[in-house]
């Protein structure tokens, strides 16, 4: 059992909470995640982001969104409540070296597990260039928090309601544009904006790293239902990843198999705002 120390919501459907987990917290690396099952053991297993630790404190940060039964039930548990189960620290830890520059492009929830990939970065010397893009400054989540570590940070929306308005592909291809070119790019976000900052990034034979948050059940390689094509071969994302090569990543067939359960979340969504109650920001 997990006791929550702490929850706050981040934006609309987005929520952030703190957890005892002293083991975790001591052994998780950048790149991470856990399973997360809330109630009993016959409950639903789900992976979650891990945005931030305290080793010292024991404490593991998670952050979600309410998609599913099981995050709108985890959005309506506070401070002092318990989780049943925290599985990990899950898949292989980001590559973090010295590159030189390295581009981060967050989108939506996305930044999340992106602020732990920057810290790390930051650390091992790099030059660190942050770029946030969300639909509207409502949904901007982790700015601060990035300000920490970010030598630049860029923030766009849809909208144009905060920062500039565009896409994360705008600014991320003036960076790839510079001479010399970033040495180093990571995209974290929904899978057709990861597509495109590939296709940008290719464009100007920029490396390029991405997080892959596919469907999975059990987080340790028996289920195959996190399976994607990366460089004409089968990969388990939990097992494998969850981060891999974004120009080797068959984008396309990894969308198509996450819709497999949209019409299910969709009612889920709908219904559990009105029996649960929660509030949007």
């Amino acid at each position: 059992m997990n006791r929550i120390l702490a929850k706050k919501q981040l934006s609309a459907d987005v929520y952030e909470v703190t957890v005892e987990a002293p083991l975790i917290a001591a052994s998780r690396r950048a790149g991470q995640f856990v399973i997360v099952q809330i109630d009993t053991d016959w409950g639903e297993r789900i992976p979650l982001t891990i945005a931030d630790a305290d080793s010292g404190a024991g404490t593991l940060t998670m952050v979600f969104q309410t998609v599913g039964a099981t995050t709108h039930r985890l959005a309506v548990k506070n401070a002092g409540d318990y989780i049943e189960n925290i599985l990990g620290p899950l898949g292989n830890p980001t590559h973090i070296e010295k590159f030189g520059r390295v581009v981060c492009v967050g989108g939506g929830i996305g930044v999340a597990p992106l602020y732990p990939i920057v810290q790390a970065m930051k650390a091992a010397g790099n030059t660190v260039l942050v770029i946030i893009g969300a639909r509207t400054r409502e949904l901007v989540i982790f700015e601060e928090r990035m300000r920490g570590y970010a030598d630049e940070l860029v923030i766009v929306t849809d909208d144009g309601s905060y920062g500039r308005k565009a896409l994360v592909t705008a600014p991320l291809e003036e960076y790839c544009g510079q001479n010399p070119a970033p040495d180093m790019s990571v995209a974290i976000g929904p899978p057709i904006m990861m597509k495109f900052c590939e296709k940008t990034a290719a464009e100007f034979n920029v490396p390029i790293m991405v997080s892959l948050n596919t469907i999975m059940i059990d987080g340790t390689g028996m289920c195959g239902g996190c399976r994607v094509t990366v460089g004409g071969q089968t990969k388990f994302v939990c097992v494998d990843g969850p981060e891999f090569d974004g120009h080797q990543v068959d984008f396309d067939n990894m969308m198509l198999r996450m819709k497999a359960f949209r019409e299910r979340e969709d009612e889920d969504h709908h219904s559990c705002h009105l029996n649960l109650g929660l509030e949007t920001v």
